[in-house]
Protein backbone atom coordinates (compact mmCIF):
# COMPACT_ATOMS: atom_id res chain seq x y z
CA UNK A 1 0.00 0.00 0.00
CA UNK A 2 2.96 2.34 0.59
CA UNK A 3 3.69 2.17 -3.15
CA UNK A 4 0.28 3.65 -3.86
CA UNK A 5 0.83 6.59 -1.50
CA UNK A 6 4.26 7.27 -2.96
CA UNK A 7 3.00 6.96 -6.53
CA UNK A 8 0.00 9.25 -6.13
CA UNK A 9 2.00 11.85 -4.22
CA UNK A 10 4.81 11.56 -6.77
CA UNK A 11 2.41 12.29 -9.59
CA UNK A 12 1.13 15.36 -7.76
CA UNK A 13 4.68 16.54 -7.07
CA UNK A 14 5.62 16.22 -10.74
CA UNK A 15 2.53 18.17 -11.79
CA UNK A 16 3.28 20.94 -9.29
CA UNK A 17 6.89 21.10 -10.51
CA UNK A 18 5.68 21.43 -14.10
CA UNK A 19 3.18 24.18 -13.24
CA UNK A 20 5.80 26.21 -11.38
CA UNK A 21 8.10 25.87 -14.39
CA UNK A 22 5.39 27.25 -16.67
CA UNK A 23 4.51 30.26 -14.53
CA UNK A 24 7.85 31.27 -13.03
CA UNK A 25 10.07 33.03 -15.57
CA UNK A 26 9.80 30.47 -18.41
CA UNK A 27 11.80 32.69 -20.80
CA UNK A 28 14.54 33.63 -18.32
CA UNK A 29 18.14 32.56 -18.82
CA UNK A 30 18.42 31.92 -15.08
CA UNK A 31 16.61 28.72 -13.92
CA UNK A 32 14.48 30.34 -11.20
CA UNK A 33 11.85 27.58 -11.13
CA UNK A 34 14.33 24.78 -10.41
CA UNK A 35 16.03 26.87 -7.75
CA UNK A 36 12.68 27.61 -6.09
CA UNK A 37 11.39 24.03 -6.08
CA UNK A 38 14.68 22.71 -4.73
CA UNK A 39 14.69 25.32 -1.95
CA UNK A 40 11.07 24.51 -1.07
CA UNK A 41 11.86 20.79 -1.11
CA UNK A 42 14.82 21.21 1.25
CA UNK A 43 12.77 23.24 3.69
CA UNK A 44 9.71 20.96 3.68
CA UNK A 45 11.68 17.69 3.86
CA UNK A 46 13.75 19.00 6.77
CA UNK A 47 10.60 20.17 8.52
CA UNK A 48 8.93 16.77 8.12
CA UNK A 49 11.93 14.61 9.03
CA UNK A 50 12.79 16.61 12.13
CA UNK A 51 9.25 16.21 13.44
CA UNK A 52 8.73 12.50 12.90
CA UNK A 53 6.51 12.16 15.94
CA UNK A 54 3.90 14.39 14.28
CA UNK A 55 3.78 12.53 10.98
CA UNK A 56 2.88 8.91 10.29
CA UNK A 57 5.17 6.69 8.24
CA UNK A 58 2.67 6.72 5.37
CA UNK A 59 2.53 10.50 5.34
CA UNK A 60 6.34 10.79 5.52
CA UNK A 61 6.69 8.35 2.61
CA UNK A 62 4.02 10.09 0.55
CA UNK A 63 5.36 13.61 1.17
CA UNK A 64 9.09 12.91 1.40
CA UNK A 65 9.68 10.14 -1.11
CA UNK A 66 6.67 10.69 -3.35
CA UNK A 67 5.75 14.35 -3.58
CA UNK A 68 9.11 15.96 -2.78
CA UNK A 69 11.05 13.28 -4.61
CA UNK A 70 9.34 14.18 -7.87
CA UNK A 71 8.89 17.88 -7.07
CA UNK A 72 12.59 18.59 -6.54
CA UNK A 73 15.10 17.88 -9.24
CA UNK A 74 18.85 17.46 -8.98
CA UNK A 75 19.08 16.30 -12.58
CA UNK A 76 17.53 19.53 -13.91
CA UNK A 77 19.85 21.54 -11.63
CA UNK A 78 22.87 19.73 -13.08
CA UNK A 79 21.68 20.02 -16.68
CA UNK A 80 20.81 23.71 -16.35
CA UNK A 81 24.22 24.45 -14.86
CA UNK A 82 25.95 22.77 -17.82
CA UNK A 83 23.69 24.64 -20.27
CA UNK A 84 24.56 27.98 -18.66
CA UNK A 85 28.27 27.13 -18.98
CA UNK A 86 27.89 26.02 -22.61
CA UNK A 87 26.05 29.27 -23.41
CA UNK A 88 29.00 31.21 -21.92
CA UNK A 89 26.94 32.42 -18.93
CA UNK A 90 29.73 31.49 -16.54
CA UNK A 91 28.83 34.04 -13.84
CA UNK A 92 25.18 32.96 -13.92
CA UNK A 93 26.25 29.31 -13.65
CA UNK A 94 28.41 30.10 -10.62
CA UNK A 95 25.59 32.15 -9.06
CA UNK A 96 23.18 29.27 -9.69
CA UNK A 97 25.56 26.74 -8.14
CA UNK A 98 26.25 28.89 -5.08
CA UNK A 99 22.63 29.92 -4.50
CA UNK A 100 21.41 26.35 -4.94
CA UNK A 101 23.88 24.82 -2.52
CA UNK A 102 24.05 27.58 0.09
CA UNK A 103 20.32 28.36 -0.07
CA UNK A 104 19.37 24.69 0.25
CA UNK A 105 21.60 24.19 3.28
CA UNK A 106 20.34 27.37 4.95
CA UNK A 107 16.68 26.46 4.35
CA UNK A 108 17.25 22.91 5.56
CA UNK A 109 18.79 24.27 8.74
CA UNK A 110 16.01 26.84 9.16
CA UNK A 111 13.32 24.16 8.98
CA UNK A 112 15.13 21.62 11.16
CA UNK A 113 13.57 21.33 14.60
CA UNK A 114 16.04 22.37 17.20
CA UNK A 115 15.94 20.49 20.48
CA UNK A 116 15.03 22.85 23.29
CA UNK A 117 16.29 22.12 26.79
CA UNK A 118 13.49 22.30 29.30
Amino acid sequence: MNYLYIGVAGGLGAICRYIIGIFLAPQSTFPFSTLLVNWIGCFVLSFILSRTERFSLKLRLALGTGFLGSFTTFSAFSMETIQLIEQAHILLAMLYLASSIIGSILLTNLAWKKEVDE
